[in-house]
């Protein structure tokens, strides 16, 4: 990547949200991609305080020209969390400016249920297509299993991976639109492409490393063991 390419990690309760104790149990990464020479930045699932996201942005000379959400989940996306939790994310930036929120199509039925927002709020994509920032090309990964549109993001040599695969383990299937089938299809040949190189910044903090590389994360991974979707499910459940 040439330097104008700008890419940050947050980690929730850290990095912003301090003092926030769902984001800092929750241990989120949000995290911004960008191109410095035009200005310009997307957020990656920003939930719990958004706007802190812009304003260190701004800080940074870099303008916030839309989101790209890996999935529903209301600790991405922001919504309810539970009866009595509320997580800010998409809706409150939408009140603040007007800015496209990137998801993949079979998720935008989910995310609209749970912003709360009209499904024309998003922008709805496919499997590979390529979202720029300036001259920076993110191309989008349909990689469902944790939920029917969790998507995964190629940049430069790097990839976030939401909640389809962290450093160590997965997301889990048994929340609402899960399918460990679709999973493994998803962890043992969507992703089978990824070459060993690539580093993987995952959704969440879930191991000592906030990355590390593919091939790390192939060697050190139980959830890429099983080597049959019958393996797998006699792991996972079906």
């Amino acid at each position: 990547m040439s330097e104008a390419f700008f890419f940050r990690q947050f980690l929730a309760g850290r990095d912003f949200a301090i003092g926030d104790e769902v984001a800092t149990a929750m241990r989120n990464f949000s995290y911004a991609i960008g191109d410095r020479e035009r200005g310009e930045v997307v957020l990656v699932d920003p939930a719990y305080r958004p706007a802190e996201l812009v304003a260190i942005m701004a800080e940074e000379s870099l303008r916030v020209v839309g989101v790209v959400a890996t999935h529903y989940h209301p600790d991405h996306v922001g919504g309810s969390l539970g009866a009595n939790v509320h997580i800010d994310g998409v809706a409150e930036l939408l009140k603040e400016m007007e800015l496209p929120i990137h998801v993949q199509a079979d998720e935008v039925e989910w995310i609209s249920a749970s912003t709360k927002l009209p499904a024309n709020s998003f922008v709805a994509h496919h499997d590979r297509d390529v979202v720029s920032v300036g001259d920076v090309a993110v191309t989008l990964l349909h990689t469902p299993g944790h939920t029917p549109g969790s998507q995964c993001l190629l940049v430069g040599g790097d990839m976030l991976s939401g909640d389809t695969l962290f450093i160590d383990g997965c997301g889990r299937t048994d929340f609402p639109g899960g399918d460990a089938r679709e999973l493994y299809t998803s962890l043992h040949e969507r992703l089978a492409v990824i070459d060993d190189e690539t580093i993987v910044y995952p959704g969440h903090l879930y191991s000592p490393e906030g990355s590390l590389s593919m091939g790390e994360v192939r060697a050190r991974n139980f959830v890429l063991e099983p080597r049959s979707v019958e393996q797998w499910l006699a792991m996972f459940g079906s």
